[in-house]
């Protein structure tokens, strides 16, 4: 699928139950690309920042789509999620705060990932 290059897929989630179908799109991306064997890297940002925290994507309901916490899981499994910093602060959510697994970091990190050699972002 990938041919003989390692990609990194950066997928960057900025709706949560906003704009539910943004952000199952963003999830079942970055989950689907996890099951491939892709190295996948989610960030979550402005309103899915809430699901860095324990319970919020079992809250989280939308028809016809794989349950967010299911999807959150297989990515926390095999790649990283990530709180954006600013994101984090402006929701009082810490590191003590969020679900096992997740770091909180800032655009540097971000810009650093999006445009490593073989690094393919995406936004949702």
């Amino acid at each position: 699928m990938l041919g003989h290059m390692a990609r990194t897929l950066v997928v960057k989630a900025t709706a949560g139950a906003d704009a539910p179908e943004r952000c199952a799109q963003a999830f079942t991306v970055a989950a689907t690309a996890v099951a491939a064997g892709v190295d996948v890297s989610l960030w979550l940002t402005g309103e899915s920042t809430w699901f860095a925290l324990p319970g919020r994507a079992q809250q989280f309901d939308l028809p016809h789509s794989a349950p967010l916490a299911e999807l959150l899981h297989v990515i926390l499994t095999s790649g990283r999620v990530t709180a954006c910093t600013q994101c984090a602060a402006r929701r009082e959510i810490g590191p003590d705060d969020v679900l096992p697994g997740v770091r909180i970091a800032g655009a540097a990190v971000f810009v650093e990932e999006a445009l490593a050699e073989g690094a393919q972002a995406l936004v949702y």
